[in-house]
């Protein structure tokens, strides 16, 4: 049975605007804080810059066959393990962990114009299934007023959101920064937030596959996480299933709210990533992480029949 196509998005007055300032705002904190950490406004400490493959499986039911996922076929990737803040930090801290994949080779037209002609298509997931904010307007208030002003943050929050919305608001950023894990490449990853899907909407997860190779249980050293990722691929290979679910309809599986968890949507898999055995270490390993470190990765840079859906994504 096919899934609903009667979803839809709602875009309210003066949110292009608004969200247009935010970005000027956020842009300019960027510029300030480059002095100190150059490079990405968030997730900017990478775990692995790795080189994979993204192979479409046989057999997918017929809604599904969208896009990249038309008919089996292999795709070189690129892959990218981090913590989510803006900063260098232990990766003992608690943080959202994140996983960016760029599947190379795909064609067809892409959502950006200037890069509409791209043969690649990205996909990016955390490790939690919801975000904490309804939208992207809460979300880039926060952030930018955490940027800005750490310590009048609470206060100011309070005032903007009232006591009950603000529980609710550091109740779910509480969940979401989890502890540090053991590992990242057993986790699974989640789009947290939704995509146009042909003609349906769906959000994405990566699933971990279980690995055989398990090393040694990691330290507690300020880079723990990009050692482990090391020695696991110098063991062998790690695997992903790439699962897309569906819209069901607005009240369980909502488009604009990305605080919502779409429990009741059944995962499909669709597709395999697989990051081979490699050597992180060497040479060539390095410079294939320097390499990658260079990547933007946009969950806008995809095909047209994914594009990105609600406030939260085009906030981002």
């Amino acid at each position: 049975m096919a899934p609903a196509t009667d979803w839809k998005e709602v875009i309210v007055p003066g949110e292009a605007e608004r969200l247009k300032a935010f970005s000027e705002q956020f842009m300019a904190l960027q510029r300030k804080r480059e002095a100190k950490h150059s490079g990405r406004g968030l997730h900017l400490k990478a775990h692995g810059g790795l080189l994979g493959e993204f192979t479409v499986l046989g057999d997918l039911p017929e809604h599904a066959r969208v896009g990249l996922f038309a008919k089996p076929q292999s795709y070189k990737a690129y892959v990218r393990f981090s913590n989510g803040v803006g900063m260098r930090q232990r990766d003992t801290r608690e943080d959202i962990r994140g996983i960016a994949v760029k599947v190379v080779g795909v064609e067809g037209k892409k959502v950006i114009p200037p890069l509409a002609d791209a043969k690649t298509q990205d996909f990016l997931a955390i490790l939690s299934s919801s975000l904490p904010f309804e939208n992207g307007e809460d979300f880039m208030w926060f952030v930018i007023s955490l940027l800005g002003s750490p310590l009048t943050l609470l206060p100011r929050a309070l005032f903007k959101y009232g006591p009950g919305k603000l529980r609710k608001i550091l109740k779910l950023v509480a969940s979401s920064r989890q502890a540090a894990p053991a590992t990242v490449t057993t986790r699974n990853y989640f789009s947290a937030a939704p995509i146009k899907f042909g003609d349906y909407a769906a959000r994405y997860k990566f699933e971990a596959v279980p690995c055989v190779n398990d090393p040694a249980p990691p330290n507690s050293s300020e880079s723990y996480l990009q050692d482990d990722v090391a020695k696991r691929l110098a063991a062998g290979p790690v695997h992903f299933n790439f699962q897309v679910q569906f819209f069901i309809d607005e009240k369980k599986t909502p488009i604009e709210d990305t605080s919502v968890d779409w429990v009741d949507a059944p995962f499909v898999t669709l597709a395999r990533l697989t990051i081979p055995q490699q050597d992180v270490k060497s040479p060539a390993g390095e410079s294939l992480a320097k390499y990658v470190e260079t990547l933007s990765f946009d969950p806008w840079h995809a095909q047209v029949e994914f594009r990105p859906l609600g406030n939260m994504m085009r906030a981002r």
